[in-house]
């Protein structure tokens, strides 16, 4: 056990090294210089502009040899420092990312988890029944095959526009700000709605057939025939199914959990929805150096640290897991 977790854990570490190493270059290979696109958004004199530019330049730490950037750019990592926006100057990369961390998480941990049940659930359910089963297939590959954004527009269209329940844009309503109050929450939960839909509609679908594949394929493995020649009830059949069943599907939950450190980029877009995956959109456009290495390095972390749960999650759920580990040693 020792073993293995050591060598998993060498393993994310150079993984973490290399990606992020990846992470600070992809900003500096961009086009574009991101403290001329900062003073773009200025009329000032030649003189001053270029009096600024030196200024910015150095406060930014982007004259000093690239190769200084990199060895500053790590020790910054190591004490906690993302540096300050470009985009947003004068406040720091860590406190923006905070802002727009609770809302790609109240977003996308609901419609993960609630997918993920009622599309198992689904799916296992109309694996044994013919009927549903010809209803499920052709609505779930509709569904997972639909992009976020067709139907993110589709929804605003058709309840924010025509039918005009919903809000379209934004996670609350510009004349209100934040306060803990009912009136508040009603109002965010109200803007929260449509983004929501879209994702767990096209999530759910992608759950339900592949639970449903993966129930047929174990009904029809020769461990279930050989029960069924023994004699044993069909419920306890189907209970070995789903639960063989379930282990892909729970990989795929926790990677897709690794995924809201991503941001459901696209609708938060389409809704304005100020979340991590929205930010970064903003930091690309405006080539903030350091907010685009701030929302990756959280993207990066959320996604390794995912892959260690699902690591350690199949040394709890899968005996043979277990078995092999205890073989290695």
């Amino acid at each position: 056990m020792k073993r293995y977790l050591g060598r998993k854990l060498a393993i994310y570490a150079l993984t973490f090294f290399l990606a992020v190493t990846i992470d600070w270059m992809i900003p500096r290979f961009m086009p574009g210089n991101p403290v001329q696109t900062m003073l773009s958004r200025v009329s000032l004199r030649a003189e001053a502009v270029d009096a600024l530019r030196g200024y910015y330049t150095r406060a930014f730490g982007l004259d000093v040899p690239v190769w200084q950037q990199y060895l500053n750019f790590w020790r910054a990592v190591f004490q906690g420092d993302l540096g300050v926006s470009i985009y947003l100057f004068p406040k720091r990369v860590s406190s923006i990312l905070m802002e727009a961390v609770p809302y790609s998480i109240a977003l996308l941990l609901p419609a993960i988890l609630l997918s993920w049940l009622a599309g198992n659930k689904f799916g296992a359910f109309a694996a044994r029944r013919k009927w549903l089963d010809n209803t499920l297939l052709p609505v779930g590959y509709l569904l997972t095959a639909t992009p976020y954004m067709w139907l993110g527009v589709l929804l605003a269209w058709a309840f924010g526009i025509v039918l005009d329940v919903f809000p379209i844009a934004g996670a609350y309503s510009f004349q209100m700000s934040p306060h803990l109050s009912w009136a508040f929450i009603k109002d965010l939960l109200w803007h929260w709605f449509l983004p929501f839909a879209s994702l767990f509609l096209v999530m759910f679908g992608g759950w339900a057939i592949g639970m449903r594949n993966m129930i047929i394929y174990e009904l029809e493995a020769d461990y279930s025939k050989y029960l069924e020649s023994l004699g044993a009830p069909a419920r306890l059949i189907r209970k070995y199914a789903f639960r063989n069943a379930m282990l892909p599907q729970i990989t795929g939950l926790a990677l897709q959990l690794g995924v809201i450190a991503v941001g459901a980029i696209v609708t938060e877009i389409v809704f304005s929805y100020p979340g991590i995956g929205h930010l970064l959109m903003q930091a690309i456009q405006n080539q903030d150096y350091f907010l685009i290495q701030g929302c990756f390095l959280f993207i990066i972390m959320g996604v390794l640290l995912a892959n260690f749960a699902v690591d350690i999650l199949y040394i709890i759920v899968d005996p043979r897991t277990r078995r092999g580990m205890v073989g290695e040693s």
